[in-house]
């Protein structure tokens, strides 16, 4: 596809170890399901009754009968459905900062490795090469946690360590532990 062709990289870059996208986009795949399999099996992700994201807290939050969950949460991007559009988050002024620092850091990744998807602000794609795109962002920032929105603007989105607040207990933390 065009839209990961690379283009040629300045003299001056030094690319990222691992700059192979064929690579990347299976092992950022890979991360997504072992992800979604840890935390669905540990607190449910998935199947909460809703959820909501606080910019000005940076957290992302997920209501359930008997619980609540919170984590720190970085937007990557969004992806509207009508117009096939994606937006970078690091191109939203919206965001704050600290919430897109991952957004940045692919973006930066993009320039040195010559990785036109990651550094264009928004793109026209499909709901599939928009899944890509997170997957190998997955891979690159080496996030704990993905969870993508359900509506408007769809946000796509990485979280950490979350904080598991029963309604009747002590709260725990869960992190999932990516290997080198």
């Amino acid at each position: 596809m065009a839209l990961f062709r690379r283009s040629p990289k300045p003299a001056a870059a030094t690319p990222p170890a691992a700059d192979d996208l064929a690579t990347l986009l299976l092992e950022g795949e890979d991360m997504l399901d072992r992800l979604a399999a840890a935390h669905r099996d540990r607190w449910g992700a998935g199947s909460a009754d809703s959820w909501s994201v606080d910019l000005g807290a940076g957290t992302i939050a997920w209501t359930f009968a008997d619980k609540r969950v919170v984590a720190p949460v970085q937007i990557l991007g969004s992806y509207v459905q009508s117009s096939g559009s994606w937006r970078w988050a690091w191109s939203n002024e919206r965001i704050p900062a600290r919430v897109r620092a991952d957004a940045d850091r692919l973006r930066s990744w993009g320039e040195a490795g010559g990785h036109t998807a990651f550094t264009g602000a928004e793109l026209q794609v499909d709901e599939q090469t928009a899944m890509t795109l997170a997957a190998i962002a997955v891979r690159v920032t080496r996030a704990t946690g993905f969870y993508r929105g359900d509506h408007g603007a769809i946000p796509y989105m990485t979280f950490g360590a979350v904080t598991i607040e029963p309604n009747d207990g002590a709260p725990s933390t869960f992190t999932v532990s990516i290997p080198a």
